[in-house]
């Protein structure tokens, strides 16, 4: 089965980034305003995308500081009975370097020698490569982009501001 997978490095602590994947106050400024969630294991998250457009993820796995896992229950076809997975691994650069020698990139190009955590999202489950698939793929990247963002500004750029390039 098809599944997306992305490995960003977060200049935060794995608190700070846990606090943004699992209140609502975070999941409202990287991925959509219009959220409705709780942190509790078994309770059900509502993301808006627009007047007529959600998904609802019901909360597998909360394991703080380490883990978020849920299961997409309702929004595009596609998207209901997947998995999605946040895994956090913090760390200073050495100890990330030789974890995950495969973000050398990331880590290398961090400012100082405290690195932060390393983010790896899967999104599994997938039935085939589609065309919605890849869409979202790439824009997992960017609502990635904008969690990094917000975890080392304090602001995000969640939906529908994703792609753009300006403020």
């Amino acid at each position: 089965m098809p599944s997306i997978r992305h490995e960003v490095l977060i200049g935060a602590t794995a608190e700070k980034i846990y606090a943004a994947i699992t209140r609502q106050e975070g999941l409202s400024a990287w991925w959509t305003p219009d959220t409705q969630a709780k942190a509790e294991r078994g309770s059900v998250s509502r993301f808006a995308f627009g007047p007529d457009y959600f998904k609802e993820m019901k909360v597998t796995a909360l394991e703080p500081f380490e883990q978020v896992k849920w299961t997409c229950i309702t929004g595009a076809g596609e998207w209901v009975g997947t998995t999605i997975s946040f895994q956090l691994h913090a760390g200073d650069r050495e100890s990330l370097l030789i974890s995950h020698p495969e973000a050398i990139d990331q880590i290398r190009q961090t400012r100082n020698g405290d690195a932060g955590t390393l983010l790896i999202l899967h999104h599994e489950g997938w039935k085939e490569y589609t065309s919605m698939f890849a869409e979202c793929n790439y824009t997992w990247g960017q609502f990635l982009r904008s969690l990094k963002l917000l975890c080392e500004t304090g602001m995000g750029r969640p939906w529908p501001h994703q792609h753009s390039s300006g403020p």
